[in-house]
């Protein structure tokens, strides 16, 4: 209940709450206040229900109060249905299980109570927790924290693609965006081997550079990203057009497990799947996918060889500024799936990781900070792009990116 009693003061203590945020979270508040109310009500009144029973009989209390409990049912359905249809329609943090789990559930008696209270603990918590950024936000605005010398450049990881409405780094660039940074994606193919997708990064910025007059891009990078543009700066020439490069959860040593998958899969099946990856790939807008050129470059064998081929390149000469950052789970039902599937095999392989990276392997340039959260749900090789659009204890992932691009302005960068 203390939850509770904090959100509807903190709804209430700027007079309208619904001027505080956009329509989402509004409708989102909204839900959750008519929840709260159906359920405290609907409380009361059953505990007044049952002891005018008690003491009346059961036939005689409905003879004699059945217009009341009418319209008691009338005006409970309709609190619990305008709140329960805001909530499902707005919050991000239910999910779809937790959904499913309320349709499935809210007919069985007691279950569908739990179930209640864990929908309106869990839409609560977001309304407060995004609240509590809107207005940190709010107050910082004019310092435009994020707003460096150069822009930001996002480069993913392998597998996925910058789609336009199902961004890879999740809420990260808005939040960027409403503190001052200008960001720009890497738009490379998904999979693709390490020297392709240096060719398309420096191309890429080189695009960037001579369309917007900006000289420099500051590189944000994930997964094997951070290979990537690794090699694109010590091997293709962009070196004076990059400011700086932090990679996250970048594999520079490589994955020891993914080596030995590679290497005990028979022949037909490495084909087979390459084969169906390829072939999705293809029709989600990759020309030239080469899955197995992609999955052997970040095995432990193909990163050493990247790292001797660009381990000479002096970044601080060219001045630029370099930072690796990793994490670590802390237990496997910590990452959503494949993550929970893969971190016991990383485990046995390369010790602690976030799923797919072992700890060993994220250290690279001048600055490291690797990230170990205090709460037991640990931080996952997705969690460092905000994946799932999950707010985790203890880790506020879009704060991180602004206080990591934040520092990057303090460099005059």
């Amino acid at each position: 209940m203390k939850v509770k009693y904090i959100f509807m003061n903190q709804i209430y203590e700027d007079n309208n709450f619904r001027t505080y945020t956009g329509l989402r979270l509004n409708v989102l508040s909204l839900g959750c206040v008519l929840l709260i109310l159906f359920f405290i009500s609907t409380s009361v009144y059953a505990i007044r229900l049952i002891a005018t029973m008690a003491g009346n009989g059961f036939a005689d209390t409905l003879k004699s109060d059945w217009p009341q409990i009418f319209l008691a049912v009338i005006l409970e359905s309709i609190l619990f249905w305008l709140g329960i249809i805001a909530v499902y329609v707005t919050s991000v943090q239910l999910g779809i299980k937790l959904r499913i789990i309320g349709i499935i559930c809210g007919w069985i008696p007691v279950i569908n109570i739990i179930v209640l209270l864990v929908i309106i603990k869990v839409s609560v918590s977001e309304a407060v927790f995004e609240k509590h950024k809107y207005k940190i936000n709010k107050k910082r605005a004019g310092d435009k924290v994020c707003e460096t010398k150069y822009p930001i450049l996002m480069v993913h990881g392998v597998f996925f693609r910058d789609f336009k409405y199902l961004n890879y780094w999740g809420r990260i660039p808005d939040e960027l965006i409403k503190n001052g940074a200008t960001v720009y994606y890497g738009q490379h193919q998904s999979a693709a081997s390490v020297e392709n997708s240096a060719h398309e990064l420096a191309d890429r910025i080189n695009e960037i550079v001579s369309t917007t007059g900006c000289e420099k891009v500051n590189v944000i990078a994930h997964s094997k990203g951070g290979l990537d543009i690794k090699t694109a700066i010590a091997k293709l020439g962009i070196a004076d057009k990059v400011a700086s490069v932090v990679t996250v959860n970048t594999p520079h040593k490589g994955c020891e497990f993914a080596e030995y998958l590679l290497n005990k899969a028979p022949e037909s099946l490495r084909q087979k799947v390459a084969s169906a990856y390829n072939n999705t790939l293809k029709k989600l807008g990759d020309p030239d996918p080469d899955f197995i050129a992609a999955v052997t470059d970040l095995t432990a064998s193909g990163c050493k060889t990247i790292w001797d081929e660009t381990s000479d390149f002096d970044y601080k000469e060219h001045g630029i500024y370099t930072r690796s950052i990793g994490s670590c789970m802390k237990r496997a039902r910590s990452g959503a799936f494949p993550l929970n599937m893969s971190y016991h095999l990383v485990k046995m392989f390369d010790g602690r990781n976030d799923g797919l990276v072992g700890e060993a392997s994220f250290k690279w340039g001048e600055d490291y900070l690797f990230l170990e959260n205090k709460k037991l749900r640990g931080i996952s090789h997705g969690d460092m792009i905000d994946l799932n659009r999950e707010n985790i204890p203890g880790f506020d992932v879009r704060e991180f990116y602004v206080q990591l691009v934040s520092d990057l302005k303090a460099r005059g960068i």
